[in-house]
């Protein structure tokens, strides 16, 4: 004979609701559906919470009741508030560590930290152009500051030549992405900045480095980067050359489609780079870095998803 569970709730039991009234009945249905949706995360009824509390026409057990589930609110809302704080100083200090090491790697090749805030603000605005998710946009923004952050672990005799290297010197530059990639995995953040990192120089037609990928072996975030590094490079004056104008970039940006660079990428690049870049030149070193960091802004401002990150 099988025995069922006897799920009668006693007259006397907490849980039970015999023995009210049924104003009272109605009246803790009511906080109860309340109190769920307010669980669930539907704060929008918290107001028909604190009107409960102050209801002359309810009974007082049960106002006693919100009153209680209230308070308990309310310490949950500080504690979320608190939370997105730390976050947010987390995220703000992640991100000027990003700047930080950027500007070291600049200040030690003889430039300016323009040249990361420029090509940031490219290639974010070309991956939107492309319809790229959060996560991509956030490893491209990653991947271009420390792009070149190898480049700490290159003698200067090699990294400050002015002159052309040879190529034992080119075999020791090219080095600096396995020293980039070693740096940024000491980081569970910075883990996803690695594509840009390591396939920065692979070139479509499989003749780049450190491995020779090709066409679309070549992760869509280095190839978007690719396309920028070299228009900044080109179209910036740097110590050791003059600015080239932008209709020049574009030509060798051009002829290098399906060779260096994903020629679909390119055909959506050309026709948006020179106002882009009229709009750039405009502006000081300050105020592109201000624009860099308000756009950037923009896609890390979820802390939801970034409470589970640290350097």
């Amino acid at each position: 004979m099988s025995l069922q569970k006897n799920t009668t709730v006693p007259a006397n039991s907490p849980g039970s609701t015999r023995g009210l009234t049924a104003e009272e009945r109605s009246s803790l249905e009511r906080l109860r559906k309340v109190a769920e949706l307010i669980a669930a995360g539907d704060y929008r009824e918290v107001d028909n919470l604190m009107a409960m509390t102050a209801g002359q026409d309810l009974p007082r057990s049960i106002t006693a009741l919100a009153e209680a589930f209230g308070m308990m609110v309310v310490k949950v809302e500080s504690r979320e508030w608190h939370l997105e704080l730390l976050v947010k100083q987390l995220l703000n200090a992640n991100l000027e560590m990003l700047e930080m090491l950027g500007a070291m790697i600049a200040k030690r090749d003889s430039d300016t930290s323009a040249h990361n805030y420029r090509v940031t603000l490219y290639a974010v605005r070309l991956a939107e152009r492309l319809g790229l998710g959060l996560p991509d946009i956030r490893a491209l923004v990653k991947g271009a500051f420390l792009h070149d952050i190898g480049k700490i672990a290159i003698p200067d005799n090699i990294l400050l030549k002015p002159g052309r290297l040879d190529e034992q010197e080119f075999g020791v530059m090219r080095t600096h992405v396995d020293h980039g990639v070693e740096i940024i995995r000491g980081s569970s953040w910075l883990k996803d900045a690695e594509a840009v990192v390591r396939c920065h120089h692979e070139k479509y037609n499989g003749e780049g480095y450190p491995n020779g990928l090709s066409g679309e072996a070549i992760p869509l975030v280095a190839r978007i980067f690719a396309i920028v590094d070299v228009f900044d490079a080109l179209t910036s004056r740097r110590p050791y050359k003059e600015a080239m104008t932008v209709e020049q970039a574009l030509a060798i940006i051009t002829e290098s489609a399906g060779s260096h660079f994903d020629p679909r990428l390119v055909d959506i690049f050309l026709p948006l780079a020179a106002t882009w870049h009229e709009e750039l030149s405009q502006l000081d070193e300050k105020a592109v870095a201000e624009r860099m960091r308000q756009l950037v802004a923009l896609y890390f401002d979820d802390f939801k998803s970034l409470s589970d990150h640290r350097v």
